[in-house]
């Protein structure tokens, strides 16, 4: 599918990962609805980008507000054709039985509904408006993309929840690629390494260095500019489907 004239809806797009996409699918001719819980920073980002995105101020752990948010996308730009979902959280780096006991379950469940249960509500919702869309010359209504983690195969001490978030969404690519063939709608998803994002704001310059010294090649945390370009692949490359793809530099966790 060509980005050029089509819409796409991009969670957690006002930051790292998510940003990054929304900036290469604008360069591609792409309309964007940004859909983030930070509404300066999407607000900021929308006005940067100019008439081709909008932003919604939407919570992926409510359905109601993940609605609002399709629809808006929809009455701005007439239809919805790419759903990439970047917004998510980190676990806690809690362990299953530590100092103060079990795992909270109230975080565990957290966890999984943002980074799990958010991301099938906003594409399942997102795929029933593809459903509606005329098809192009290739057969294609739309295309969804997820972000899991390398976490999900290799999950370290203290991520329990997180691993536990990502490999279902790991889980989950293939059956709905065989939900959606019949709709002419893809779906793959990123299973990112460590890349340098918000959600590592917290370390320090030399911890960053530590980080990336286990990375074979290259030896360095990804840009996030390297996701946006394996999503704008994955829209671009018909044969991509209900697949889950490495993006990790070889890295062993």
């Amino acid at each position: 599918m060509d980005l050029k004239n089509r819409v796409a809806v991009v969670t957690g797009g006002a930051s790292g990962l998510g940003r990054a996409t929304v900036e290469a699918f604008v360069q591609r001719g792409c309309n964007v609805a940004i859909f983030d819980f930070n509404p300066d920073a999407g607000v900021a980002l929308a006005d940067s980008l100019g008439s081709q995105v909008i932003f919604c101020e939407v919570d992926v752990s409510k359905d109601d507000s993940i609605s609002v948010g399709i629809e808006t996308a929809v009455e701005a730009f007439g239809a919805i054709h790419i759903c990439v979902n970047c917004a998510g959280r980190g676990g806690g780096a809690t362990k299953t039985v530590g100092r103060k006991g079990a795992f909270p379950m109230e975080l565990f469940r957290d966890v999984i509904n943002i980074n799990l249960i958010g991301t099938f509500s906003v594409l399942s919702q997102a795929a029933e408006k593809m459903a509606e869309n005329e098809p192009d010359e290739n057969g294609e209504r739309g295309v969804i993309i997820n972000t899991a983690s390398i976490a999900a195969y290799e999950g370290q001490k203290g991520q329990v929840a997180y691993a536990a978030s990502k490999s279902g969404l790991v889980g989950i690519t293939l059956p709905i690629a065989r939900d959606l063939a019949y709709y002419g709608i893809r779906i793959a998803t990123i299973a990112p390494g460590l890349f340098d994002t918000p959600i590592l704001k917290g370390l320090t310059p030399e911890v960053k260095e530590g980080l990336a010294k286990n990375i074979p090649n290259p030896a360095r945390l990804g840009d996030v500019e390297e996701f946006a370009k394996l999503a704008e692949h994955i829209v671009n490359n018909r044969y991509i489907n209900g697949e889950t793809i490495r993006l990790d530099a070889a890295l062993r966790m």
